[in-house]
């Protein structure tokens, strides 16, 4: 009997539950049908009709979570409409709202009723009035983009409520005010340019850059020029109504008046001064010009010895087109016949390709060189040969290998180690002061590059199943790596995102694999910051700490900064691992991922599957961290799970282990992205 009764009360409350959450949906597609008649006069959101029977799998932009509507995303669909807002602050279950680009008017409505949201971005349109002081109701908020309207008084000092606010972007509008009292300790982005603020920075936003206070004329202050005191005197301007309190840039004093506003300006008299003779005019003439041959003749002798050098020698572009008078890689040991150096010779390897080009070393020397980037085991250049042959160079430099014979030994296993998703070594140079690495050339750019580089507008973003793609073939080169060899066991020692680079046909290889085998390298251990797992030992040690745990705590930190979109050390004093954990700790919550991955729907299980991957993979302990090979899989279950595709059957099986990798058939023409740019 007991057992029945409660039963029945099981039923009562899961019928109360179920009608509960309908009537909650059916409030929430009532709010946006009444947003879509008063916004959407084009009929851009055709499929929102209330007879479908499963709205939230086909309205636009709209989401659903436990029966409420929880993301809405109407990004440029010229959607206008004063007023229309409105209509949403009747969605309390909602947790992201992104209008961006639209055409959309009026006031900012009172949000507060909804205290799940979580990111708010109304950037691109014609809003007005002041920003509602009601938003500082919205604890939970994390990003708040307002910029690009025509939003005017003050910014109110309630925003220092939102204490997890993490971006707030109030850019190009018509803000006044000062912004003294603004303090938001967690903030990470920041940027209030192009508005009529006024006053100093605070010093609690101090570290932002210039470009975030940028084109606001009467703001001043750290990161900006200083400011200095101007207290109102009667032998000063009267005009700018400037207190002792209030902190701005000194104008020049053009004029002195009096403090009566009835009075005219008074130019103050010029001074009398003796006039000069005509001798000690000619004499100053005179000796200005002696000055001026005197400096010409030491440029021009300056300049000729460069020129005359740079006869016999190469040349280095480096940023944009700098020349330098000397090869990058052209020392005496290489350049200077019969200099007492060693002189060796280039060493091509068997790349298991039909028509590779041969050159000599003069040939290099020669050629045109373009620095592309120091690295941790030394600089790479894009060198032009003669018959228009393009290749990378680096320049070894920290590596202290014991001689030739063991240097040709650690180039050979390394020429040994082909994959479709490695940079192939194509041959070397070995002299007593020069050691010198030749690889095929990749025009397309690094990870890091296609993730931070260039992060305002104009930007192409990095869509999720290109991401999936390149964590999917980075992590199949890594792993053929740590499977190439039973003794020693192989590791890369340098994973990071820029040394993934994109071939021509956007596959990743990994590029500085191999050099961890001649030994660890002060350069590595300073330009690893981020990637460097918790067991390396420190930077200054020089002690080796190359191991396969150590690359996959280092390709862990790759796969959150393809999910977060920001790079390793940026973080500030905490590290990208750490800050994600933090965050993971409190909720599952969307300011983890990458603004620019909200614009996709249906991508969040995969996202954080990946992001489960990846923490696993940053673990702490070394033991707690999966093998390549087990990151390999998840990631393939990922990839196809997210639209990737089938998984191509010619991909390496790392479940045995061969002493001799086999060599895979790459396209000859294939060029790599220089190498190794950090």
């Amino acid at each position: 009997m007991a057992e029945a009764k409660g039963y029945c009360l099981f039923l009562l409350l899961t019928t109360f539950l179920l009608s509960f959450t309908s009537a909650s949906l059916n409030a929430d597609l009532s709010a946006l049908l009444d947003f879509r008649s008063a916004s959407d006069p084009f009929g851009s959101l055709w499929t929102w009709n209330r007879s479908d029977p499963s709205p939230c799998a086909t309205w636009l932009g709209v989401t659903c979570s436990a029966g409420r509507v929880t993301r809405l995303v109407l990004e440029d669909l010229n959607l206008s409409g004063a007023g229309a807002l409105s209509a949403l602050s009747r969605l309390d279950g909602i947790r992201v709202i992104s209008l961006k680009s639209n055409q959309l008017s009026g006031l900012i409505p009172d949000f507060s009723p909804l205290t799940g949201l979580k990111l708010l971005f109304l950037s691109y349109n014609n809003l007005s009035g002041p920003i509602p002081p009601t938003i500082s109701s919205l604890h939970r908020l994390y990003r708040l983009d307002l910029s690009h309207n025509n939003l005017s008084g003050s910014v109110p000092a309630s925003l220092n409520q939102l204490t997890r606010l993490l971006t707030l972007w109030l850019d190009s509008n018509q803000l006044t005010g000062s912004i003294s009292g603004l303090s938001l300790p967690r903030l990470q982005d920041l940027n209030l340019s192009s508005n009529l603020l006024t006053g100093s920075v605070p010093p609690s936003l101090a570290t932002f850059s210039i470009s975030s206070f940028s084109n606001n004329p009467a703001l001043c202050g750290a990161p900006l020029l200083p400011c200095r005191d101007v207290v109102s005197d009667p032998s000063r301007p009267s005009t700018p109504n400037i207190t002792a309190n209030a902190a701005a840039p000194v104008p020049p004093a053009a004029a002195v008046v009096t403090s009566s506003p009835s009075s005219k300006p008074e130019v103050a008299p010029p001074q009398h001064t003796e006039r000069m003779s005509r001798a000690a005019v000619l004499a100053i003439v005179a000796g200005d010009f002696a000055v001026l041959v005197l400096v010409s003749c030491l440029l021009f002798c300056y300049f000729w010895r460069k020129f005359a050098s740079r006869k016999h020698t190469s040349r280095l572009h480096e940023g944009e087109k700098i020349v330098y008078s000397s090869s990058p890689y052209g020392t005496a040991g290489i350049a200077a016949a019969g200099g007492g150096f060693e002189r060796g010779k280039i060493v091509f390897l068997d790349t298991g390709e039909p028509g590779g080009k041969k050159f000599e070393l003069e040939d290099l020397l020669r050629a045109s060189a373009e620095m592309l980037g120091k690295g941790g085991y030394g600089t790479a250049y894009k060198a032009v040969l003669d018959d228009v042959n393009v290749v990378a160079v680096k320049r070894l430099r920290d590596i202290h290998v014991a001689g030739k014979r063991e240097f040709e030994h650690h180039m050979e296993m390394h020429g040994r180690m082909r994959h479709q998703n490695l940079v192939p070594l194509t041959a070397y140079y070995y002299a007593r002061d020069e050691k010198l690495l030749v690889y095929d050339f990749m025009p397309n750019g690094s990870l890091f590059s296609l993730l931070h580089g260039n992060r305002g507008p104009g930007r192409t973003p990095l869509d999720w199943s290109t991401r999936v793609r390149i964590a999917a073939g980075a992590a199949r080169g890594l792993a053929h790596i740590h499977h190439a060899s039973r003794s020693p066991r192989l590791a890369h020692g340098n994973v990071k995102t820029t040394n993934i680079l994109i071939d021509k046909n956007g596959e990743p290889r990994l590029a500085d694999y191999g050099l961890a085998l001649l030994g660890p390298s002060i350069g590595v251990a300073t330009r690893s910051v981020g990637y460097r797992p918790p067991e390396a030992p420190p930077a200054e040690s020089r002690r080796p700490w190359a191991t396969q745990k150590g690359d996959v705590y280092s390709f862990g930190v790759v796969l959150l900064e393809l999910l977060t979109g920001k790079p390793a050390s940026d973080c500030g004093a905490v590290d990208l691992p750490r800050w994600v954990q933090s965050v993971v700790r409190e909720e599952w919550t969307a300011e983890v991922f990458d603004l620019e991955l909200m614009r996709y729907k249906g991508i969040e299980e995969e996202m954080v599957a990946l992001l489960q991957l990846a923490i696993s993979c940053t673990a702490a302990s070394p033991d707690q961290r999966p093998k390549m090979s087990q990151v390999v899989k998840m990631i393939d279950e990922i990839r196809v799970s997210s639209g990737g595709g089938q998984i191509s059957p010619s991909h390496d099986s790392f479940d045995s282990i061969s002493d001799s990798p086999s060599v895979l058939s790459e396209d000859a023409s294939a060029s790599t992205v220089g190498v190794a740019n950090q």
